[in-house]
């Protein structure tokens, strides 16, 4: 299924498919990791949703809902579990 890393529920992980931002944004989810094809895990969502707190690539990264809704993520249902 694909949908965006802000849609994405806590404890479930996903594998990033696209990044859509543009210019310095882009740049910046690159700089932090965020890649196609690295697979993400939402760890938790602070009381009021934002900011987001994932784990990726062995660390822990806090990201805003409006940068993580520029990137489009695949969750495969039957692959919940996250390989730390």
């Amino acid at each position: 299924m694909l949908t965006t890393l802000d849609r994405l529920k806590v404890g479930m992980a996903a594998r990033v498919e696209k990044v859509e931002a543009q210019g310095i944004v882009r740049r910046r989810l690159f700089d932090m990791g965020l890649t196609p094809g690295v697979k993400v895990y939402l760890r938790k969502k602070a009381p009021l949703g934002d900011p987001l707190e994932i784990t990726i690539r062995g660390y822990e990264l806090s990201l805003r809902k409006d940068e993580a809704k520029y990137l489009e993520i695949y969750v495969d249902d039957a692959d919940g579990d996250y390989e730390h």
